[in-house]
């Protein structure tokens, strides 16, 4: 519940202010990736300001959103070995307690572990 609250308390006021930039923002710009300088550009667009702000934000995102994943890829490594441990860890454990369990069937040290020394 704390969470959906939080949720709209960020998201409401974001969604806002997005439609007031795009509101404010409506004429039309020209974005030239020609270096050179030439008439008319090689490569260009010609776009509503607020679309190329938005697009340009939405590309830094996913740019830093991608530069984060591989940096955590070491982490990610160490967390899958970890889980696997732990899993093959258990069923040893499981297997042990299953061999304890039936009678008959001794462990290896299991006797010696349990017998007092003589005196």
């Amino acid at each position: 519940m704390l969470r959906k609250f939080l949720k709209l308390i960020v998201l409401v006021p974001l969604g806002l202010f997005i439609i007031m930039f795009a509101v404010a923002n409506r004429q039309v710009v020209t974005v030239s990736l020609d270096v050179f300088g030439t008439e008319p550009p090689l490569f260009s667009v010609t776009a509503p300001l607020f679309i190329v702000v938005l697009l340009t934000l939405t590309a830094g995102v996913i740019v830093g959103g991608v530069a984060t994943w591989l940096n955590q890829a070491k982490w990610r490594g160490d967390a899958r070995r970890a889980r696997a441990e732990a899993r093959r860890l258990a069923a040893e454990v499981r297997e042990a307690r299953e061999r304890e369990a039936k009678p008959g069937l001794p462990m290896i040290g299991h006797d010696r572990a349990h017998r007092r020394p003589a005196a």
